[in-house]
């Protein structure tokens, strides 16, 4: 199996392991919460990430990875902007209504595309671009009902998409930058993370819902799926890095959206919630968008590839027969022939 083929063959699996285990702990979270009364959805999360990093920890003494320290403060800073980013995404649903919280989400995409536009020179072609907006108008006409807006909402929104967009752009940054795996950035990233939201998730969960999480009555079946919404989210969590940093943020959160239909979808086939036929004309728009963004993204993809080959094959050509340079106008017969090594009196100086 060629490098390419395994490349693929792993983005596929992180991509199906990312939708199968979001959708699962969605609805695990949502029986907890509707069901069991179990509201502290920050708070869960800083869990989530506590029971995340243990089993790092367990999985890096069966030596299954290998520990790679980088640059602490980078580490530190990601960690706490994550964290950040999930209360203030839990503040936007909080302060907002349902409709708006979609629209915070839709509102991602786009802020991404900008700001690695601006700040990483990356083009997106017109069929993205096409194929995105045809993704986000599914999304919206599924999922957007009431737009209720308010200040304090807004201006928590707007925070939200932006520390979210920054950083998904770091998470696949940080991993080409310092040549980390996904597991080795979780797991550095991971204790960071759960502190933010272990020391401001019961402060912001009793602001949401005016309950204590500390005076709640755990039963046994609270209990059962509280172990079970942090054993899934181990996957959740390492499926999202993995997800980045094969991929793209945009393609990360065009797979959130994909996510997005089929909590819709699963929730109306197993949970009986409420569906229209505005509902199912929304995925079906969201559906094709998610297939056009694919197919124009493997097109783009392997005539990258194509191209990459051509110029390496180019230079290859070119070290074989020098001579190809000249006649080409790339270079000079002073470059062929060896020159004999020049004395420098800085010599010592720089060896």
């Amino acid at each position: 199996m060629s490098e390419s083929e395994r490349f693929q063959l792993g983005t596929v699996g992180a991509l199906s392991l990312s939708v199968v285990s979001s959708v699962s702990i969605v609805i695990c979270n949502k029986a907890l919460i509707s069901s069991l009364g179990f509201t502290f959805a920050t708070t869960l999360t800083s869990w989530h990430l506590l029971v995340t990093f243990c089993s790092l920890h367990v999985a890096l003494w069966m030596k299954l990875f290998e520990h790679k320290p980088f640059d602490a403060r980078a580490v530190m800073g990601f960690g706490i902007l994550n964290g950040i980013s999930i209360g203030l995404l839990n503040l936007s649903l909080g302060f907002n209504s349902v409709g708006f919280y979609q629209m915070t989400k839709l509102a991602i995409i786009p802020c991404t595309v900008i700001l690695e536009t601006l700040f990483f020179r990356k083009k997106f072609s017109r069929s993205i671009q096409f194929s995105l907006i045809i993704l986000l108008l599914g999304v919206g006409i599924a999922t957007v009902t009431d737009l209720q807006l308010n200040v304090l909402g807004s201006v928590l929104s707007l925070l939200a998409v932006i520390t979210t967009c920054v950083a998904q752009i770091m998470t696949n940054t940080i991993q080409k930058r310092f040549k980390v795996s996904s597991t080795q950035l979780l797991y550095q990233s991971c204790p960071y993370q759960a502190m933010t939201l272990f020391i401001a998730g019961p402060f912001l969960d009793g602001l949401l819902t005016n309950q204590n999480v500390f005076a709640f009555k755990y039963t046994p079946q609270v209990l059962v799926f509280i172990v079970l919404s942090c054993l899934i989210s181990v996957s959740v969590n390492f499926s999202t890095f993995l997800v980045i940093g094969k991929t793209s943020p945009v393609t990360y959160q065009v797979l959130g959206h994909l996510k997005t239909c089929l909590v819709l979808a699963f929730g109306y086939v197993l949970l009986h919630d409420p569906f229209s036929w505005r509902n199912i004309f929304g995925i079906l728009i969201a559906l094709i968008g998610m297939i056009l963004y694919s197919y124009f993204c493997s097109i783009e993809s392997q005539q990258k590839a194509s191209e990459a080959t051509a110029q390496l094959s180019q230079a290859k050509e070119a070290e074989a027969d020098p001579l190809l340079t000249v006649e080409n106008g790339s270079g000079t017969i002073a470059d062929i022939v060896p020159k004999a090594p020049v004395w420098s009196s800085d010599k010592d100086l720089h060896a």
